[in-house]
């Protein structure tokens, strides 16, 4: 069992800042791809970023540019910097782990709100 845990979220202003991180208790981190989703209300949850076990990055297009993931193996942790934050990026943020394209766990989420 993987748990997942997302703190960094919070409330900031149209073209802040702000970076997410997922700690994972889990003893062989490296082998696992992480990501990134997020959900907003009425809304179903859609793909925002992707680091896998190799450190190849994929993003969603309506965050390309503006978010970086990346990745610690030794800290078992995963890192969405978010820049040029949007009205529209306001949602929960949710971490995952997977392998061979499949999504085995999922965080519990953080709330991230971006309003003047």
């Amino acid at each position: 069992q993987v748990l997942l845990v997302e703190s960094g979220g919070g409330l900031v202003q149209p073209g802040g800042s702000l970076r997410l991180s997922c700690a994972a208790s889990v003893s062989d981190f490296s082998i696992y791809a992480m990501g990134w989703h997020r959900q907003a209300p009425g809304k179903q949850r859609e793909f925002v970023a992707r680091m896998s076990s190799g450190g190849i990055t994929t993003y969603a297009d309506s965050v390309k540019g503006r978010f970086t993931i990346s990745r610690d193996n030794a800290k078992n942790t995963v890192y969405l910097q978010m820049n040029s934050l949007k009205p529209e990026d306001t949602a929960v943020y949710y971490c995952n782990a997977g392998q061979n394209g499949l999504i085995y766990y999922w965080g519990q989420g953080t709330q991230v709100t971006v309003s003047s």
